[in-house]
């Protein structure tokens, strides 16, 4: 057993026995690991507590809270998860007075494989693993260095392999609309595809997600086309953090963009059209 996945493990136990139950990770039958909810009930399953590979656990927290909105929880959680709960937090999808914080610092490799500019923990109350530098993105780079035709090039032709199944949409842990956009007939097609247009499904989804994704790259790595979700993202928040001078989870008490009121005067400040 790995130092970090001991320490895991211990810091687990420790929590335990003042919540409901702690979200991580767990090898099941036939090696497959997923999201699983220890218990005090059961500390046995302890013993198949994974470190790797990730798992959308941020979302699995939020359907079982909505769920269970009294439970007590605990979660793991990646830097990139941690920054999920909080704008979950931040949208009023949860109370983080009833759920403890446990960072897990991703290690180099880790970082490496999901291009993470940010793969450490800041708000956790409780941390395991030493935190590590950040890795650049080359496909992020090399999009961004395009010409404004070139890119546009460039997205039109990823889009065209989407076959619309949703997974980018439904894997992701800031989807909570009750009702969705891209499901109406006005703006996206159904029934069909190939789509006719199918930047029109990609261009709401990004609109929707601005200032609310925390590359988690979640999306892409669902994607059976692979379309890569994740730098079209990583581009808009350039533009957020520019605009808003915002980055979604970096600061618990900052408020998003979108739920700003803006008064009188706002615009002229912001630098923003009218």
């Amino acid at each position: 057993m790995s130092d970090r996945l001991a320490s895991l493990r211990e810091t687990i136990e420790k929590v335990l026995p003042d919540v409901d139950g702690v979200l991580a990770l767990r090898t099941g039958p036939g090696g497959i690991v997923a999201p699983y909810l220890f218990s005090k009930e059961h500390p046995e399953e302890l013993a198949k507590l994974a470190l790797w590979p990730k798992e959308p656990v941020p979302d699995t927290l939020k359907i079982i809270l909505r769920a269970h909105p009294d439970a007590k929880l605990a979660i793991v959680c990646r830097g990139c998860e941690e920054r999920g709960i909080v704008e979950m937090f931040k949208h009023a999808q949860l109370n983080l007075e009833d759920v403890t914080l446990i960072g897990l610092q991703c290690e180099h490799d880790e970082a490496e494989f999901c291009r993470c500019a940010k793969p450490f923990t800041v708000h956790a109350r409780l941390t395991v693993g030493q935190p590590t530098e950040g890795v650049p993105d080359p496909l992020t780079e090399k999009i961004a260095a395009m010409s404004q035709p070139e890119k546009l090039a460039f997205w039109k032709e990823e889009f065209t392999h989407c076959i619309k199944c949703y997974g980018c949409r439904n894997i992701c842990p800031q989807f909570f609309c009750n009702i969705c956009a891209l499901e109406d007939e006005t703006w996206v097609e159904t029934g069909r595809l190939p789509m006719r247009n199918p930047s029109m499904y990609h261009m709401i989804r990004a609109m929707h997600m601005t200032a609310k994704c925390v590359a988690c790259r979640e999306c892409e790595e669902t994607c059976p086309a692979d379309i890569p979700l994740a730098v079209q993202f990583r581009l808009i928040a350039r533009d957020v953090k520019e605009m808003f001078n915002y980055e979604p989870g970096a600061v618990m008490d900052q408020k998003p963009p979108q739920l700003l009121v803006l008064e009188e005067g706002d615009y002229e400040r912001s630098g923003l059209p009218h």
